[in-house]
């Protein structure tokens, strides 16, 4: 039995095998890294079909689940906002739309209003906010009710960790992407 010492001073990169990391874009490019003579070199693989691959593991669950935040306030996915048994249960009337590509399901049962935002970090959605306050801002007076994703920082005058937990509580599987974070927390402190 060797001592660790012994395995210390016997230890050679040599003997270390060779690793390569694969890596897919958003677009779906496929390169590969590997480390040659202490820098990485990058191989782009032949180009893949459109649609072949994304850059991201694409969950094809369906998400359901409705947050009650306030009674004429609701918060959900594109999942939900697809489901007009859903939308009737909860008595929605009005739709924001700010998913980038998706259809409004309903147009001919449901208002909406539609202002497609890419979910990219790097997205500014601050300068959004006016038209989306605006179009709930109706809604609430109007005492009909809306489907959205986030609003209560604005409407609630509440700061960033208090208007997070209280829609978290509601809808516990919200997951703002890190460019929005900052966006938001940023928003918070400025806006009070």
């Amino acid at each position: 039995m060797h001592s660790l010492t012994q395995e210390i001073k016997s230890f050679s990169r040599t003997n270390l095998k060779k690793q390569c990391t694969r890596v897919t874009t958003l677009s779906g490019k496929r390169l590969i890294e590997t480390w040659r003579d202490a820098q990485m070199q990058v191989v782009e693989v032949a180009d893949c079909k459109e649609g072949d691959a994304c850059g991201y593991v694409q969950d094809l669950s369906l998400d359901l689940q409705i947050g009650v935040i306030k009674p004429w306030l609701l918060l959900g996915s594109q999942d939900a906002a697809h489901d007009l048994e859903i939308m009737k249960k909860y008595k929605v009337t009005h739709v924001l739309n700010v998913a980038y590509g998706v259809e409004n399901a309903f147009p001919n049962d449901l208002t909406y209003k539609t202002i497609p935002i890419l979910d990219l970090p790097e997205t500014d959605i601050t300068s959004y906010f006016p038209q989306c306050f605006e179009f709930i801002e109706q809604i609430k007076l109007k005492g009909e009710v809306v489907l959205v994703h986030w609003f209560l920082m604005y409407s609630e005058g509440l700061n960033f960790a208090m208007a997070f937990s209280v829609v978290k509580n509601a809808r516990p599987a919200i997951c703002p992407n890190p460019g929005f974070m900052e966006q938001l927390q940023k928003y918070c402190q400025f806006s009070h």
